[in-house]
């Protein structure tokens, strides 16, 4: 079957394998491509908690970094990294600027009016009471980039010196937290947040007796277990907030239960231990058969230096599959960077050489002393790649399954996308506003400074690297009139949590959180109304 699409910007030309691999029975593509839509996901989520924060926090520690530096550059790059990749991936392929965009600013618009909503709603009634400054210094700095986004789409172009100044707005808000830091010493200080604790950098310094340093930003796990529940303001997983569902830390927590001999137990536990052992075998072979896949590709060629996760195998492997892998993804023709054949041969030469190097420099026993820096930044570089890998591949599909069904994608980025990277600011932020105290504080910065990161760095970044590549260093944005009501209800929303919340005395009440809820439902009406080409305010927003 013919079609004039027939091109796909991912390893896989998808499209064709609906139309022509599975011509004659089209639901088992689609439901293929569903389901491995799905996959990728998982694999993008697991892959941030998995691999990127942990390359991340030894890179903190290395680097000596305060936490309050660490907490506005290496902490949000690791909770957005799905949503800035998926970004960058959608801008580098032909024509998928539109899905970018939609899905940054869907996802925005997700976490500001239902996440938020969500856990104000949760903790309606309590006697919380947010920081003011700092809650109107990130509205305010969220705001600005938003309105300037929405200036630069009603110009329907950008320069190469435009683009970088919108990504510098970031960096301009992280030198105003790092310096409002600066003059508050206690906030310095390893100790439990106060209420006036600010909302958006959080302090996650652990005083440590030995040699790893004055900062831990995740505690370990062998070191966590000798914390008594006050003696840190976050929970292992805050770390990695949005994937926490994804990452497997521990699981040794009733083991000698587990592990008791079934001598002299009644009936019903030997029955209970019997479906243990049955569902203990199903999970094993879940993940053999499922987890495993996915994850070998990566644990092959993205180093790891964790202790309790070395091997000398997989960090041989990685130094010399990494290269190739690279080459191989760089010079395919339709998604990739570089098209020159000769950097396979490069890759491999690389590959053989860091292979030996690595087989002669590490031991089984432990990870490398030596040149230990150089493996934290060659995990953190890979674990990049493998981002813009599996996000231009999420993209591919998403705009694969927009021809099939003949929807447009970005409506699927505006919701599917939007979502599927959202989903985990739902889950964390939830279970840590439940906690209480100053929990809710950060639940509810992570509702603001998340989705800022996500559009000032991740389209800020996208924009310039797409005038980069452009011609002339201009390029030209989609045009798309949708994205002012998407722009317009997400001002709508941060303006509606600032003003109700200042008259409520910075007190979540379920005003705030019905009203953010209602916003959202009255987006998605908006956009699908839209979409399916019923818009009866067009004629006076967009008349031109």
């Amino acid at each position: 079957m013919a079609h004039k699409d027939c091109r796909s910007a991912g390893l896989i030309n998808y499209i064709q394998f609906c139309f022509c691999f599975c011509g004659k029975a089209p639901l088992l593509g689609v439901t293929s491509l569903i389901l491995w839509l799905s996959a990728l996901f998982y694999i993008l989520g697991n892959t941030a908690a998995d691999y990127f924060c942990c390359s991340l926090e030894r890179l903190s520690k290395r680097l000596h970094l305060s936490p309050t530096v660490a907490g506005v550059t290496l902490l949000p790059f690791g909770n957005g990294a799905p949503d800035v990749f998926s970004s960058i991936a959608a801008f580098m392929g032909a024509g998928n600027g539109q899905v970018g965009f939609n899905s940054v600013l869907g996802g925005a618009v997700f976490v500001v009016c239902v996440v938020a909503g969500s856990v104000i709603l949760l903790v309606a009634g309590t006697s919380v009471h947010l920081d003011r400054r700092c809650f109107i210094r990130d509205i305010s700095f969220f705001l600005g980039g938003v309105l300037i986004l929405a200036v630069i789409q009603i110009i329907g172009k950008i320069s190469f010196g435009g683009a970088l100044t919108y990504f510098s707005i970031y960096l301009l808000y992280a030198i105003t937290v790092a310096t409002w830091e600066f003059l508050k010493p206690q906030s310095w200080q390893a100790s439990q947040p106060s209420s006036s604790q600010p909302c958006t950098t959080i302090d996650i310094s652990v005083k440590q007796p030995d040699e790893r340093g004055p900062y831990l930003l995740l505690p370990d796990p062998d070191f966590t277990s000798t914390l008594s529940a006050g003696n840190t303001p976050l929970p292992l997983w805050q770390w990695i907030p949005k994937y926490f569902m994804f990452s497997d830390t521990s699981e040794t927590s009733n083991n000698d239960e587990r592990n008791r001999a079934m001598w002299g137990q009644t009936e019903q536990q030997v029955t209970n231990t019997k479906c243990s052992k049955i569902l203990h075998i199903v999970r094993k072979l879940s993940e053999l058969l499922i987890e495993w896949p996915l994850s070998l590709p990566r644990r092959l060629t993205i180093p790891i230096v964790e202790e309790e996760r070395w091997s000398q195998f997989y960090a041989v492997s990685s130094a010399t599959l990494a290269p190739i892998l690279v080459a191989f993804v760089l010079v395919d023709s339709e998604g990739g960077i570089i098209t020159q054949g000769w950097l396979i041969y490069v890759g491999m030469c690389c590959g053989c050489i860091l292979g030996i190097l690595a087989y002669f420099t590490t031991q089984a026993e432990h990870p490398p002393r030596n040149f230990a820096f150089v493996w934290v930044c060659g995990g953190f570089f890979m674990s990049v790649f493998w981002f813009y890998f599996i996000a231009r591949e999420l993209v591919a599909v998403l705009v694969s399954l927009g021809v099939i069904l003949e929807i447009d994608p970005a409506v699927l980025a505006l919701t599917l996308l939007a979502w599927g990277n959202s989903s985990g600011d739902l889950m964390a932020n939830l279970a840590l506003a439940s906690n209480g105290g100053d929990d809710v504080q950060i639940a509810i910065s992570g509702c603001y400074a998340g989705p800022m990161f996500n559009t000032l760095v991740g389209l800020g970044l996208s924009l310039v690297l797409a005038t980069w590549k452009a011609d002339f260093g201009v390029y030209i944005l989609p045009k798309d009139d949708t994205l002012f009501i998407t722009l317009g209800f997400l001002v709508v929303g941060l303006l509606w949590a600032l003003l109700h919340l200042s008259i409520n005395n910075m007190q979540p009440s379920k005003v705030s959180g019905i009203g953010l809820l209602i916003l959202y439902a009255m987006f998605l009406v908006m956009q699908v109304s839209s979409a399916v080409g019923f818009n009866p305010f067009k004629d006076i927003f967009f008349h031109t």
